[in-house]
């Protein structure tokens, strides 16, 4: 009799299925044959969050963290534009963790980041020996080959956006996402809350700046990202400040970028850009090559992409594929999560922007 994969194993009801089905969406474990092929290209898409909610409460339900297969010990339920993600070089998913529940230390080489969606001060993502509290809208770095873990001691369940160059690395470029479990299932916490921002947000030792290392086996001409905790009033009060002093910019509005700490400037990643943006009216169209991915922090209103209206709200993520004219027309006040590949297309001079001509 034939050996069943451990994927196979896992019992999720019939509803459960149904419900990801409806909604473009699957979970984590299930695109992993899909991984490492060619993808077709991605449409303009909406995942509401409402849809979404009921797709990782059913998964929730359904499936403990300590059942997934090894290498998928993560409950994530992932939005489905192309082959097996919302683009051809981003990965989004939305994780949660029960109350207790620990998701396994593991490291990888591909750059990740969580975004909080709905969090708590005592859950936290260790990253490099320092827990880091995710709060609402935090935003978190799992820089490339250092262990992560995520640890819920609350008792409320927590959720958060993961983000990642997955599909630019194994499929445009045909290359393995380095990949590795730690031994133990929680990783030994080493320091302080506060040591990486100490290191980076305020100076740098002497040794670091000279150092030229990146993390792991991996080596590149750019600055290593490293483990960082960008809290969200801090962001959002610099928007403000930023929109009672400044003119907009006429495609996005107010927005800020996230920045390599290491460097202070961005992008965050060297395959990835991420910036907050705050829109109070309604922006001009143009049209860029590189993909846009979006998640609504605050706010309605509704994204206009070619002939396609995009009407999103709280918590939607939605994209904007290359090349597509697009323009936002906020209700009123919205602040987003913008999600970019842009380094990759500016790493060899090949990013292009523009108006359209009539």
């Amino acid at each position: 009799m034939a050996q069943q994969e451990p994927e196979e194993l896992l019992e999720m009801s019939s509803d459960t299925w149904d419900i990801l089905e409806e909604h473009n969406l699957q979970p984590l474990w299930e695109i992993e044959d899909d991984m490492g092929t060619a993808l077709e290209d991605p449409e303009a898409e909406i995942w509401k969050w409402e849809d979404m909610q009921e797709a990782i409460d059913a998964i929730e339900r359904d499936v403990p963290i300590s059942e997934l297969p090894p290498g998928f010990q993560r409950r994530v339920a992932v939005p489905i534009n192309t082959a097996h993600a919302i683009s051809n070089s981003i990965y989004v998913g939305v994780q949660t963790v029960s109350p207790g529940e620990t998701a396994p230390s593991h490291r990888h080489g591909a750059n990740a980041l969580r975004f909080t969606i709905d969090g708590h001060e005592d859950m936290k993502t260790v990253v490099a020996g320092e827990e880091f509290p995710m709060n609402d809208n935090d935003l978190i770095t799992t820089p490339q080959w250092e262990w992560h873990d995520h640890v819920n001691e609350s008792d409320e369940t927590a959720a958060w956006l993961d983000v990642l160059d997955l599909p630019l690395v194994l499929d445009s470029l045909n290359a393995k996402n380095t990949f590795e479990y730690h031994e133990l299932e929680r990783q030994p916490v080493t320091k302080s809350q506060g040591y990486w921002a100490s290191q980076y947000g305020r100076g740098r030792a002497q040794e670091d700046i000279a150092g030229d290392d990146i993390p792991g086996p991996f080596d590149g001409i750019r600055e290593p990202t490293p483990p960082y905790r960008f809290q969200w009033d801090n962001m959002v009060e610099s928007l403000h400040q930023r929109s009672d002093n400044n003119d907009p910019n006429p495609h996005d509005g107010y927005s800020l970028s996230y920045v390599n700490p290491a460097t202070g400037e961005p992008p965050l990643f060297p395959t990835m850009s991420f910036r907050a943006q705050l829109m109070q009216d309604d922006t001009d169209p143009h049209f860029h090559n590189m993909t846009e991915v979006f998640f609504v922090i605050e706010g309605e209103g509704a994204t206009h992409v070619g002939d396609e209206a995009l009407e999103w709200g709280k918590w939607d993520t939605f994209i904007i594929p290359p090349d597509e004219i697009h323009h936002h027309e906020p209700d009123d006040e919205a602040t987003l999560l913008a999600m970019t590949d842009r380094p990759v297309f500016e790493a060899f001079n090949l990013y292009a922007e523009a108006t359209p001509s009539s």
